[in-house]
């Protein structure tokens, strides 16, 4: 039997049995004319059915059972729900009332009850030849049987005996029953549930972002299996796991819970067996253990994905397959040429995404962010708008341990001799070709080590280390993060490494560079261990070396003393960035650097070379003494002037405690 009206079918061959229900019931039964049965019980009826023998089961000498097994809708229920042939005739003689009216009133004459317009548990069972009395039957409507465990059928009056508690099917059963699929569970709406049905590889490439992978297509093979995916950058893999599962030819319903919802994961499952669907949840929400319980059977494929190692204790008694997602799943391949498609732009699309290892979904977030961008301002595309929304899509959540700043900064302006200048360009190259280097050439050695660049600006206070750092960070279009050591560093044992360990994972999964200034306050010497203080402060150095081995992001450690910087750190550095203090030439380069946005009198020019002759100035102290000169002319209203220069940089030698000489006297210069 097939066909949309099948189910229909099966109800008008149960009708017949209902029938007969009906007629034995009446034959024998006094008060079946009585108007008013059902409303009252009278003393007729109770010595009847005090005289009345125990019933072990119904006399099946009506119509046969209908023949469920050769259905579509309700045989193929049964078969993905694990239904026995009892349990299949108990649903349909609860779902017949859902779709024909006329069944009301049959059942509650049969229930002998005018209000009672819904199968029982008891009438469900006689109209399928069996009884309450039978335990094999009673246990149908277990709670962990699989009618009401797969959430088909509600068994409610919890408060009456079995035999006479209502039976009712849920309205999206009813609907899958008469072979309507096109919406999902009411339960589901607004729950972040999407449903994938195209089948083809190329449209499903193009809907996930990304191509199927070598696990992807082993997930889509592999039958019904639990998986928990573990992956840095949340979506990158499990979009490649979608695309190969709609590849061959399985829907797949895409949860993203916001938080932990029993019912609502109870209801995606259930829509799952309807559908015959995989599930995918990413990314977990925080304590998903009931989550996963509900979710973890051993009939559909469900992959399960998020940034933190599986738990055992999540689903005790499931066959959890933990897996990691290859490296080489992140990033978005040519997905951004796909989404802006064609550009009346002048810059390299790929150059300036390279910095960023973001899902298929947030390149498609932040394509649509960019173009909405670029028509705001009136604009072609341009790489800042491209690389703005992409950090939008990929902000950290560091506020509470770091403070961010947005690069306002290239290489146009720092003033640097050609040595560090150039090892700040191969700093930038690293970063951006950091995955076709470590992960396609495979240059990478083992130990577990990330894909991270880490590098040590070295110099004095002053000479542009932070500086040099927001110019990296400007010119990856990322945003910098400095780490607030005084959020970090705590008194009590393992909490600084605790505050520390945030702060890595965030940085690994998402795309910024991170700032350490004053790195030897973390980063120092590991000493002798003459004390238990000793001993906690070479953890706390030990734990630091491990974690940037397997460190993915990007960092910069500034320190004023190279020196006091551990060795073994220095080891695991990629670029070592001396920052020297600027020789005249140097300095007045940043004096016009400083200067350059300002007005300037006659003389300023002459003034600037004399000033970074006399004065020994760093280029931080060199820009305080800019700053300075500046509100000198402004608050007369002028532009800014020789002496004007000159005061700045007596300020700040001032604030240096050096000796400053007068101008006029004889044995000034």
């Amino acid at each position: 039997m097939s066909g949309p009206h099948e189910v229909l079918e099966l109800i008008v061959a149960l009708r017949s049995r209902v029938a007969a229900l009906v007629d034995a019931r009446s034959a024998g039964d006094p008060t079946a004319g009585d108007p008013l049965r059902g409303l009252y019980v009278s003393e007729e009826a109770a010595r009847r059915s005090a005289s009345e023998p125990p019933v072990h089961g119904t006399d099946d000498a009506g119509p046969p059972l209908p023949d469920i097994g050769r259905t579509d809708r309700l045989g193929g229920l049964a078969r993905s729900f694990a239904l026995s042939p009892l349990d299949a005739h108990i649903l349909l003689a609860a779902l017949a009332p859902e779709v024909d009216r006329s069944f009301e009133t049959s059942y509650a004459y049969l229930n002998d009850d005018v209000g009672r317009r819904r199968a029982t548990v008891a009438l469900a069972l006689g109209l399928a030849g069996t009884g309450p009395s039978d335990p094999a039957a009673r246990d149908r409507f277990h709670p962990a049987a699989p009618l009401r465990s797969g959430g088909l059928l509600d068994v409610e009056d919890e408060d009456r005996p079995l035999p006479g508690r209502a039976l009712r099917v849920p309205e999206r059963v009813v609907a899958h029953l008469l072979g309507d699929d096109t919406r999902l569970d009411g339960a589901l709406e607004g729950a972040g549930v999407e449903l994938l049905t195209r089948v083809d590889t190329e449209r499903a490439a193009a809907d996930t972002g990304t191509a199927p992978t070598a696990l992807g297509a082993r997930v889509a093979a592999a039958g019904p299996v639990t998986v928990h995916l573990r992956e840095r950058v949340p979506g990158a893999a499990t979009d490649a796991v979608v695309a190969a599962l709609l590849g061959a030819g399985r829907p797949v319903l895409r949860y993203r819970p916001e938080s932990v919802d029993v019912a609502a994961g109870r209801a995606l499952l259930r829509e799952a067996r309807l559908r015959g669907a995989a599930v995918v949840v990413e990314p977990l929400p925080t304590r998903p253990g009931p989550l996963v319980r509900v979710l973890a059977t051993a009939d559909t494929t469900v992959v399960l994905a998020g940034t933190d190692a599986p738990d055992p204790g999540w689903a005790p008694g499931a066959e959890l397959l933990a897996l990691d997602a290859p490296e080489d799943a992140v990033g978005a391949g040519d997905l951004w040429h796909r989404e802006l498609g064609t550009m009346e732009s002048d810059f390299d699309l790929d150059e300036a995404t390279a910095p960023y290892r973001l899902s298929g979904d947030q390149v498609r977030r932040a394509a649509r962010a960019a173009r909405a961008l670029a028509a705001f301002e009136g604009t072609a595309l341009t790489a800042a708008q491209v690389q703005r929304s992409a950090r939008l899509v990929s902000a950290p959540l560091l506020d509470s341990h770091a403070r961010r700043i947005r690069p306002a900064v290239g290489f146009a302006d720092i003033v640097l001799p050609e040595e560090p200048l150039g090892l700040l360009h191969e700093l930038t190259a690293r970063a951006r070709h950091r995955d076709r280097v470590l992960g396609e050439w495979r240059l990478r050695t083992g130990g577990g080590r990330g894909r991270g660049v880490v590098a040590l600006f070295a110099g004095e206070s002053g000479t542009g280390k932070t500086l040099g750092a927001e110019v990296v960070a400007g010119e990856l279009g990322l945003d910098l993060y400095v780490v607030d050591l005084s959020s970090v560093v705590d008194k009590y044992v393992g909490e600084t490494e605790k505050n520390l360990e945030r702060i890595f994972v965030e940085v690994d999964r998402t795309d910024c560079v991170l700032l350490f200034d004053e790195a030897d306050a973390v980063f120092g010497k590991r000493s002798e261990v003459k004390s238990s203080h000793d001993r906690y402060a070479n953890l706390e150095s030990a734990y630091l070396l491990q974690r940037l081995e397997a460190f993915a992001g990007i960092a910069v450690l500034t320190t004023n003393l190279r020196a006091n910087i551990d060795e073994a750190f220095t080891r695991r550095l990629d670029l070592v960035v001396d920052f020297p203090f600027p020789d005249p030439r140097q300095r007045v380069a940043l004096w016009h650097s400083c200067l350059a946005g300002t007005p300037k009198g006659e003389g300023v020019d002459e003034e600037i070379a004399r000033c970074a002759g006399e004065f020994e100035l760093a280029g931080g102290a060199i820009r305080s003494a800019a700053v300075t000169a500046g509100y000198l002319a402004a608050a007369r209203g002028s532009a800014v002037t020789g002496e004007d220069v000159r005061a700045g940089a007596r300020r700040e030698y001032q604030k240096a405690g050096r000796l400053v000489l007068d101008a006029g006297a004889p044995w000034a210069p």
